[in-house]
C-alpha cells in the first residue's frame, strides 16, 4: 500500500481555513496521495508543535495568522521572497531533513491579478492599503511586475515609510498616511488591510481611482466587502476580492511540496460556490 504523506496548515484560529478543501482539489486533480489537515496552535508554542510534526514524518506546512514570524524564525533556510518579507507561509523537509521557509502570498496575489484577473500591472500607479505583515509579504513580487510606482497608505505613517524603505532597492516606492491620498490617482489599489472583516473602511478621498482603475481586497467572503463596494460607487472599472489569490499561493505551496502545478481555475470556482452555499 502506497504510504501517504502528510501536510497541514497551523494557525490561529483556524476552523474557518479553506486550505484542506484546497490542497485536497489539488491532490485529486493531480493524482497525489497525501492528507491535509488544519491544526490550532496554541500561542508560544508554534516551534515546540512544528519541530514534532516534522519528526513524526509530516512533510510541509503552511502557516496562517499569527505564526509567519515564528515560521521565519523556525526554518533552518529560507528562500529570497521569504527573507524579503520577513514572514514564511511555507515550511517544506528536504532530504538531509533540514526544513526550508518560503513566503507564496505575493506570488499568489501577482497570478490572481495578472493570469486570473488579466488586469496589468506594469506601468501602472499601484496604491496598497495597510503597512502589516499582509502588506510586507506581497511587496516583493509585486515591484517585481514593473509598476510606475507604489504608494502604501496607512494610519500611522511612520510604519508605511518604514516598510516602503525596506523594499526601495526592487522599484519606485513610497510610504505616506491616508489624509495625504487627496491629491493623488491610482490605476490599481489593493487593499491589504484586515478592516474587511469588522465590516469597516480605510478613510480614503472619493476620486482616487483612475477611469480604468482596478480594485482588490486581499480579504474574501461570501458577500462583497466594504472595501469592493466602495470602489463600486467609485465607478471601479473592475473589481475583485482575494480569493484567487488564497488559492495561487496555495498552488504555489503545492508545487514546492510534491513538483507538480496544479490547475487553479476550477478549484477557485470550487471554494467560491462553496462560500454561497
Amino acid at each position: 500500500m502506497e504510504k501517504i504523506d502528510h501536510y497541514a496548515v497551523y494557525g490561529n484560529p483556524v476552523k474557518h481555513s479553506k486550505s484542506p478543501q484546497i490542497h485536497a482539489a489539488f491532490a485529486e486533480q493531480t493524482a497525489q496521495q497525501l492528507h491535509y489537515r488544519a491544526h490550532k496552535v496554541e500561542l508560544g508554542r508554534f516551534a515546540e508543535v512544528a519541530a514534532q510534526f516534522f519528526e513524526h514524518g509530516g512533510k510541509g506546512l503552511n502557516i496562517t495568522v499569527p505564526f509567519k514570524l515564528d515560521a521565519f524564525e523556525f526554518a533552518d533556510q529560507l528562500s529570497g521572497r521569504a527573507r524579503r518579507a520577513g514572514a514564511v507561509n511555507t515550511l517544506a523537509i528536504q532530504d538531509d531533513g533540514t526544513i526550508y521557509g518560503d513566503n507564496t502570498d505575493g506570488v499568489g496575489l501577482v497570478r490572481d491579478i495578472h493570469d486570473n484577473l488579466g488586469w496589468d500591472i506594469q506601468g501602472r500607479r499601484v496604491l496598497v492599503l495597510g503597512a502589516g505583515g499582509a502588506v510586507r509579504g506581497i511587496l516583493g513580487p509585486l515591484l517585481k511586475q514593473g509598476p510606475s510606482h507604489v504608494l502604501i497608505a496607512n494610519r500611522t505613517e511612520e510604519k508605511a515609510q518604514e516598510l516602503a524603505q525596506q523594499f526601495q532597492k526592487l522599484g519606485h516606492i513610497a510610504g505616506g498616511s491616508y489624509a495625504g491620498l487627496a491629491s493623488g490617482q491610482f490605476d490599481l489599489i489593493i487593499n491589504g488591510t484586515s478592516a474587511s472583516m469588522s465590516g469597516d473602511l480605510p478613510p480614503l478621498p472619493s476620486h482616487i481611482l483612475s477611469n480604468d482603475g482596478c480594485a482588490y481586497d486581499m480579504m474574501y467572503g461570501a458577500a462583497p466587502t466594504p472595501f469592493m463596494r466602495w470602489a463600486a460607487g467609485e465607478t471601479a472599472w473592475a473589481v475583485s476580492d482575494g480569493l484567487g489569490m488564497l488559492v495561487e499561493q496555495a498552488a504555489e505551496s503545492f508545487c514546492i511540496w510534491r513538483g507538480v502545478r496544479p490547475d487553479t481555475k476550477p478549484v477557485i470556482e470550487l471554494i467560491r460556490q462553496s462560500l454561497s452555499a
